[in-house]
């Protein structure tokens, strides 16, 4: 049995075609994003990052500083409240490579990425009503702690909205 190949390296444009797929499978808990709106958030990222298996991408992960234009409500909550911050907005794990530790493998790259930068805190939200449980659970790993919370969709759902502090 050979053991798979992984490899964390900066989003290419070659890997649009599989983020866009990632994403359209876990959009049950995400923001939508269609080729031009991927296209939009990856020109104003701070961090793109995707997970290789053996040449294939199987998970990504976007995430940006302050100070962007970024329309997200969440991410408009986070440049209000704070002065620095990388704030994660979507991580995504295939559904085929779910439960192998592959997102936390993602996050200790971002966290490094957000030390080398300087950057005090890193933020991010998950939904609360309706819950996502294993969000919530993958982020308390990581020391994150929830400094606020707010309605979206009309009151349809609520998100925790989260930070951590870096040392």
């Amino acid at each position: 049995m050979h053991s798979a190949s992984l490899r964390v390296r900066g989003i290419s444009d070659a890997d649009t075609a599989a983020i866009l797929a990632l994403n359209l499978e876990s959009e049950a808990v995400l923001s939508p994003m269609d080729a031009a709106r991927y296209a939009a958030l990856r020109a104003q990222a701070a961090y793109g990052r995707v997970l290789e298996e053996d040449g294939r991408t199987i998970a990504f992960v976007l995430a940006f500083r302050e100070g962007t234009d970024y329309d997200s409500p969440n991410y408009r909550w986070f440049d209000a409240h704070y002065d620095a911050f990388l704030y994660v907005d979507r991580i995504v794990v295939a559904g085929s490579h779910q439960g192998r530790k592959l997102g936390a493998l993602l996050y200790e790259d971002l966290f490094a990425f957000a030390r080398a930068s300087q950057v005090p805190r890193v933020t991010c939200e998950f939904d609360i009503e309706p819950p996502n449980e294993a969000s919530r659970r993958f982020h308390a790993r990581f020391g994150f702690r929830e400094v606020g919370t707010q309605a979206l969709g009309g009151g349809k759902k609520r998100v925790s909205l989260q930070s951590v502090e870096l040392r």
